[in-house]
């Protein structure tokens, strides 16, 4: 299976809401709670600075995509932030570390100069594996910065890679 990054095109979008959906429904990793509709996600996708899908080049299919997008206005406005998610069925095939790898470069073209996640929940050993394993320096913890879909309370581990 090879899978390529491409950036998003209209085409994309209701697969696209499907796997966003997806992540926001299993209440683990996004902070989102709200579902997007095809109206919703069409304007959510089109409001981010830069939108990547991974595609499986055997069989066309959207596989995972992320959002990268200023992670603050003004005088922090050269700081983005991005979010990620693979399908439920490709996971542990390093589509992510492929998406990641693929946001960092489009961070700087876009003219970014540092890469900022806020709130990596701290249970998410695998991401936090792969943004270690790929340069991105730990902030520090925020303790109970979470809420997960059954009401506790995990850290978040914020996370920087200049660009």
């Amino acid at each position: 299976m090879e899978i390529a990054i491409r950036a998003y095109e209209e085409k994309d979008i209701p697969e696209m809401i499907r796997i966003w959906n997806e992540v926001v429904e299993e209440g683990i990793a996004f902070p989102q709670e709200e579902l997007l509709d095809l109206e919703t996600g069409t304007q959510f996708f089109a409001s981010q600075t830069y939108n990547g899908v991974a595609v499986d080049q055997d069989t066309g299919k959207i596989t995972g995509l992320y959002i990268l997008h200023p992670n603050n206005v003004g005088r922090c406005g050269h700081i983005c932030n991005a979010s990620y998610a693979v399908s439920s069925d490709r996971r542990g095939l390093h589509t992510g570390e492929k998406l990641v790898l693929d946001c960092l470069v489009q961070g700087r073209l876009h003219g970014f100069t540092v890469l900022q996640f806020n709130a990596v929940v701290a249970s998410n050993i695998h991401a936090r594996h792969l943004y270690e394993r790929l340069g991105f320096v730990p902030l520090g913890v925020i303790p109970g910065g979470f809420r997960m879909k059954d009401g506790h309370y995990e850290d978040i581990c914020p996370y920087y890679h200049v660009l």
